[in-house]
């Protein structure tokens, strides 16, 4: 790494090496040479004037970019892709003259983002899943353990620690859905002329439309794609850069959420991320274990999110057939998202590997508030002896109200004490602890869990489950 110029974090600490290269130069400029090299292939096929030997010799200097031939071409004319033609040309001496025969700037730049931005999507998919079988299987294992539930986080009745995984699972798997749709959704652009007309191809196929049309099926075949998009302009919509930044957003809101609800859990130490036998939890506490994975999930998902902004603001100002503010803004924010949607589902990977619970904490907090969340329970019961409901609950209401002030100056909670002590609930302490068990008050929670995970697995079955280190 050059220590004197800028890089961005996101290369530097974050991404992945998958997600580096496919946004590599190498990767960029190479798929732009097997685009030139299938355009190629496909109007031999169809009768234009092009040798196999020509398109044999672009096919072999795919790879071997002269990067220095191409900046000083592009710093001479103003133009990177004539630039990179140019320099593919001098590697292909014999088939300078036809490569690019036809097109438009738009078909290697835009067709070679489609291509990058569908592979992307499909890796982070197999990220996507990964947590997502992570998860399943904490919730199957905490499926029918009680804990406290918060609502505006407040105390309030008991869950389970499963149960609450599978809340963090639904909205991921939602996003799972979201990424599938756009990708079926994902068609490619071909090669369609200036301004979306293929009138060029027009002059060069002698008015046949046809072959226009089976030049776009091969070049659709050779790259992955069932077919191009119906209608364009220059470009190929950017309504669709709109779809794949929103739903990296949305994956990245719904890994905020379990992030900020791990630092919340760590706060009471009752979950806690990773943390390893030498790691440091402050420079100046040596006894902190701060939560430093979810609060980077948090901090990478508000900048994801703020990313996506950038795509809509494009698509709403593409000019008639088009027009090229989007193309700075597109070299930075289609890319950044990527690598920081990557990044948050590494740490995510990492993190549902290795979530720790503590037991007995859990099983402390179950048990200072039981006293309060049995109540409803306790009143029933004293119903059913013959206690008036109304009369029973004032009762509750005055006793519950003077443990909590006794539990504000450090004393613990003695509801239970002060209900068997009243003559009208006409229940002894021991009948009250009797209807103490945590699992009492838990509802259907293993039974929710287990048939969520029954109709959820399919959608995420067959995850690598590969064990992500984080370094940093």
């Amino acid at each position: 790494m050059s220590k004197e110029r800028y890089e961005s974090p996101l290369a530097s600490r974050y991404a992945s090496s998958y997600m580096l290269r496919l946004f590599s130069p190498d990767t960029r400029f190479q798929t732009w040479r097997k685009l030139w090299v299938e355009l190629a292939r496909a109007e031999r096929a169809l009768g234009l004037p092009i040798t196999q030997a020509q398109v044999d010799e672009l096919a072999t200097h795919v790879s071997d970019i002269d990067y220095d031939c191409a900046a000083q071409r592009e710093k001479e004319v103003r133009h990177d892709v004539m630039a990179h033609v140019y320099a593919f040309g001098q590697a292909a001496p014999s088939a300078a003259g036809i490569i690019h025969l036809g097109a438009t700037s738009c078909y290697v730049t835009d067709n070679a983002d489609l291509i990058i931005f569908r592979d992307g999507l499909n890796y982070l998919r197999g990220e996507l899943c990964a947590v997502l079988e992570n998860l399943g299987d904490f919730a199957q294992k905490y499926k029918a353990m009680p804990t406290l539930g918060y609502t505006h986080y407040q105390p309030a009745q008991l869950v389970t620690v499963g149960k609450r995984a599978t809340l963090w699972m639904q909205d991921l798997l939602s996003d799972l859905e979201e990424l599938d749709f756009v990708l079926a959704g994902m068609k490619f652009l071909g090669c369609r002329g200036t301004t979306g007309t293929e009138a060029s191809f027009l002059d060069l196929f002698d008015g046949d439309g046809d072959k226009i049309d089976e030049m776009n099926r091969l070049l659709c075949a050779a790259f992955g794609f069932g077919e191009c998009f119906a209608v364009c302009g220059q470009t190929y919509p950017r309504k669709l850069d709109s779809r794949i930044l929103n739903v990296l957003s949305s994956i990245a809101q719904s890994c905020y959420r379990f992030a900020n609800d791990l630092r919340l859990l760590q706060h009471d130490r009752q979950v806690e991320e990773p943390f390893e036998k030498n790691q440091i939890g402050s420079s100046a506490m040596p006894y902190k274990r701060n939560p430093m994975r979810a609060e980077r999930i948090c901090s990478l998902s508000r900048y994801l999110m703020a990313d996506a902004m950038n795509a809509p603001m494009t698509a709403s100002v593409q000019w008639l057939e088009r027009t090229l503010d989007d193309s700075a803004n597109r070299r930075i924010s289609l890319p950044e998202g990527f690598l920081c949607a990557d990044a948050i589902l590494r740490l995510m990977a990492n993190v549902t590997d290795g979530l720790h619970v503590n037991e007995k904490i859990v099983d402390k907090a179950v048990r200072e508030y039981l006293p309060f969340i049995s109540t409803e329970n306790l009143m029933m019961e004293a119903v059913k002896r013959g206690g008036d409901r109304q009369q029973l609950h004032e009762v509750i209401r005055e006793c519950s109200m003077a443990a909590t002030a006794r539990m504000k100056e450090g004393e613990p909670c003695d509801l239970l004490e002060r209900l068997a002590g009243e003559p009208v609930f006409g229940m002894t302490a021991e009948e009250i602890a009797a209807v103490l068990d945590p699992a009492l008050y838990i509802g259907r929670c293993p039974r929710q869990v287990e048939t969520f995970l029954e109709k959820a697995r399919p959608a995420f079955a067959g995850a690598s489950g590969e064990r992500v280190e984080i370094s940093l």
